[in-house]
């Protein structure tokens, strides 16, 4: 009988060390998990980015032209200015202005209304802009360009806004604008567009 009890006492034994074996390998493996999804959450969720905050290839609606002897342009277009959050929250954004020079000269601006855009979303605002080459000093360069067909434009804005991830973390970002445009005079449309 003692045999028998050896070897129960013996099975009860290992009964026991496979049970803690198991617990201790589901723990092990509960703590990796949480490990892993913690490192998903900083690394990735938690990346705070400054949206990408960019004017698109716009129609011009009206364009008058001066000559090479006497150059001024009037312009009237509808700019599509593209606010593109990358981030897994919301960007929350200030009313701002964008203004477009000629020559570093301010000829226009367009005005930004407060919004959000979406996580992971572009949000699409389309702006009237009234472009004018009154404030243009009179030795610039735009009597040859006019003379080339072109006018050559900058877009520069500055949109500050913060980011809200899981509806408790807030951060403030801050976007820049800076866009070249060369605008074909003949067909009224934008040759090339090209944004930092």
């Amino acid at each position: 009988m003692s045999k028998d009890n050896e070897s129960l006492h013996y099975m009860d034994e290992e009964a026991r060390r496979k049970k803690k074996m198991k617990w201790t390998i589901g723990i092990i493996a509960f703590v990796i998990f949480q490990v892993v999804q913690a490192l998903f959450f900083v690394l990735v969720i938690m990346k705070f980015k400054s949206p990408k905050f960019r004017v698109g290839e716009f129609n011009v609606q009206t364009l008058n032209v001066g000559t090479e002897a006497s150059p001024s342009f009037d312009m009237s277009s509808v700019a599509p200015i593209r606010i593109k959050n990358t981030n897994w929250g919301p960007f929350k954004y200030d009313a701002s202005t964008v203004s477009f020079t000629y020559g570093g000269v301010q000829v226009g601006q367009a005005n930004i209304p407060k919004s959000k855009a979406n996580f992971k979303s572009t949000k699409k605002i389309d702006v009237p802009v009234t472009l004018s080459s009154n404030a243009l000093p009179t030795g610039s360069n735009l009597g040859n360009e006019l003379s080339a067909g072109i006018i050559t434009l900058n877009s520069q804005g500055e949109l500050k806004g913060k980011v809200t991830v899981m509806f408790m973390f807030k951060k403030t970002k801050i976007s820049q604008m800076n866009c070249t445009m060369i605008i074909d005079t003949s067909t009224r449309a934008v040759r090339s567009l090209s944004c930092k």
